[in-house]
């Protein structure tokens, strides 16, 4: 075919090679695109996902090649605030027994809180999650973590909202999940109370998988000047995890997700 072509060899491996080379670089622009909008905080899997859903359907363990070759990597996670004071109040059992799968939308959420730091600043950030997809139903955040912010986090999230038959909300053993009017107020909306067991973070994996990701993607890369720019700054972030970050599990985002239940 070369012959006939009055192409040379060497002219024809080049301009594959060229083929090949421009095939791959566009996958790059395309990783670092997708890697830049993430924050940084997409790992390969994601990426993945993201580039699928974009129509450029490309291999995970060559997305992982590439990421390596241009020295990507996501952002790692650290610990949490943890309230535990004792027995304070009621302490209920633990339903959820990490049976943390749910069939219809907000038949088993979870909740807890968690400290951020901002210069001099400590925040208290109070969230609701709805197990069946992971999306953040309500938060609140304060400068101390006592029974307001709590309480307006739960009234926030399920004043307004209808609870259906059978929902549990699980937390740890934190001293604000034993008070009396947050177990009232559960009470008062037919809620049944779940805790985890003393001291085991695993019985709430959820929430502790989802501050980790939060302050790895949003918290640790950036540098806030005050606590109201991060306060933005997470309110822009919660809109994106609700509605456009893309989940593994789920391979979509959690709006999304809930979306097929209607």
């Amino acid at each position: 075919m070369l012959a006939v072509r009055g192409m040379a060899k060497s002219t024809f491996y080049y301009h594959n090679g060229r083929k090949d080379t421009d095939k791959h670089q566009t996958v790059r622009n395309r990783i670092m695109e997708v890697y830049a909008a993430s924050g940084g905080t997409y790992g390969y899997r994601r990426i993945t996902l993201e580039l699928k859903a974009r129509g450029l359907s490309v291999n995970h363990k060559t997305v992982s090649r590439l990421m390596t070759e241009m020295g990507l990597r996501a952002v790692q996670k650290k610990r949490r605030y943890r309230s535990y004071r004792g027995e304070v109040g009621h302490v209920a059992e633990n339903i959820i027994n990490r049976n943390f799968k749910a069939d219809r939308p907000m038949m088993k959420a979870t909740t807890d809180i968690s400290q951020i730091n901002i210069g001099e600043y400590k925040l208290y950030l109070s969230v609701l999650l709805d197990m069946l997809n992971g999306e953040v139903i309500s938060y609140s955040m304060s400068e101390h973590p006592n029974m307001e912010l709590v309480m307006t986090m739960l009234e926030n999230g399920l004043s307004n909202r209808h609870i259906p038959q059978g929902m549990i909300i699980h937390s740890d053993q934190g001293w604000q999940y034993q008070h009396s009017s947050y177990c009232q107020f559960l009470k008062s909306k037919n809620i049944t109370q779940s805790m985890s067991r003393k001291g085991n973070c695993y019985d709430n994996a959820i929430m502790e998988s989802f501050f980790g990701t939060m302050k790895s993607e949003l918290l640790y890369p950036h540098k806030f000047k005050n606590k109201y720019e991060f306060a933005l700054a997470l309110e822009n972030y919660i809109s994106y995890y609700n509605n456009d970050r893309i989940k593994l599990r789920l391979k979509t985002s959690p709006v999304k997700y809930r979306n097929q239940f209607v």
